[in-house]
This record gives C-alpha cells, sequence and structure tokens, in this order.
C-alpha cells in the first residue's frame, strides 16, 4: 500500500514513518509512505505576477474571504499536488479536518484495502473547501479536539491503517483487536517494590491455567473486576 501526503512539514512525517515498524515494512516493501512539501506546488506564473522574493513565491496561504482571523490554505497547490500523484489514476483523497468524520479500527480495515491513498494535511484555519469538490475528497477526524497541524492526524491514520496490511506486524496475533487482552500487562520483575509499597503481578497470569487467564484478561477489558 502506498500513502502519499501532502504537508508544509514533511520532516515530521519521514522522522515517525521511516522508524520501528513502518520503518522495517518500508524495507519489506509492504507499504511505502511519501511526503510532498505543500510549497513546491505553487504555479510559478502567479507566484512571479508580483515579481518578489522566495518567500513569496512559496506562499501556499491567504486571508478568508468574508473575514476572520487565521489564514487559509490556497486550493490550487493541493490540487496540483494531487493531480501529480495521481496522474489520471483513481486514488482514494483524505483531508485531516476536525469536523471531519470519525477515524476509527474498523475505518483503518477499510481504507487498507485501498492500494493508494493520498492524504491533504490541513494547517492555519483549514483548507479551501474547493479541495474537497474538486478532488472528491473525504475529511477525515482522529479526535474530537483541535490539533495545530493536521501531521499528526495523517500519522495516525497511516499507522493504524499499516496495522492491517498483512505482514507489517510479523504475526497475526500482534493485532490486539483480534485477541483477548486485558489493557493491564505484565512482565518480570514479579514482585515490584517501590517507595516501600509492594505490587505484585496477579497470581491468576502465574497459574499457566490460559481458561482462568483470558476470563480474567476479558473482565479486566471490560471494566469488571477481576
Amino acid at each position: 500500500m502506498k500513502f502519499h501526503v501532502v504537508t508544509l512539514f514533511p520532516e515530521v512525517v519521514g522522522a515517525y514513518t521511516n522508524a520501528s515498524i513502518l520503518g522495517r515494512a518500508q524495507k519489506n516493501k509492504l507499504m511505502s509512505v511519501k511526503a510532498y512539501q505543500l510549497r513546491d506546488f505553487v504555479t510559478p506564473a502567479k507566484a512571479g505576477a508580483r515579481g518578489a522574493s522566495e518567500w513569496f513565491y512559496k506562499k501556499v496561504d491567504d486571508k478568508a474571504y468574508g473575514g476572520g482571523p487565521g489564514m487559509v490554505l490556497q486550493a490550487e497547490p493541493f490540487v496540483r499536488a494531487a493531480d501529480k500523484i495521481r496522474k489520471g489514476k483513481k486514488i482514494k483523497v483524505l483531508i485531516t479536518s476536525a469536523g471531519g468524520k470519525a477515524f476509527t479500527n474498523e475505518y483503518a480495515k477499510k481504507l487498507a484495502k485501498e492500494k493508494e491513498v493520498i492524504i491533504l494535511c490541513g494547517r492555519y484555519e483549514g483548507i479551501d473547501a474547493r479541495v474537497k469538490k474538486v478532488l472528491n475528497a473525504e475529511e477525515v477526524s482522529v479526535g474530537p479536539y483541535i490539533l495545530t497541524g493536521g501531521e499528526l492526524p495523517a500519522l495516525t491514520i497511516i499507522d493504524s491503517t499499516a496495522r492491517q496490511i498483512k505482514g507489517v506486524l510479523g504475526k497475526f496475533e500482534s493485532l490486539e483487536e483480534e485477541r483477548v487482552a486485558s489493557h493491564d500487562v505484565y512482565t518480570r520483575p514479579e514482585v515490584f517494590t517501590h517507595k516501600k509499597k509492594t505490587y505484585r503481578v496477579p497470581k491468576v497470569l502465574l497459574s499457566g491455567h490460559h481458561a482462568n487467564i483470558d476470563t480474567q484478561r476479558t473482565k479486566r477489558r471490560s471494566g469488571k473486576s477481576a
């Protein structure tokens, strides 16, 4: 699966996706992540119209029509980026947006069936609404809160979706949502002491009785006492 991320901060995307499990998955060619600098898609003729500085040449935002605080990311760079990536192919386009459709594990499973996906990272007051219409894009939200930019949501979407790609996690059993598990996990030592208080691993986990262990984990995961 190929992920294409259009952003003002491609280095943020690369720093995360080139490390650990996602980095290994890319080396094994199970998936790929490519980040694109939004400023690279400003039309040269438009930038040169005012003939000015390098700063204006790379400008991708402007004031909102109708007034209001903050700046809005312009439509043209995003559309040009998506068109260049797609090269005539039909590729699903997502826009990170606090007001978008809620991103869930089920959404990730469906997204993992796509061969390619383009993620457009919002910032400031958002992206010109015409981008969604032109590209037939879907707005997606990773939670009921506001972030300073769309890079973290994009990484969340990539990470969660990548887990659903066969081979990325090594073993299917590594998918926590597919196995019986409590959110509470333990490892050695069996007894841990801190400030004169003793904390022990629950006895059932030491019993070797797998049926009882699964029952205990299920109760803890559902919020019931074990």
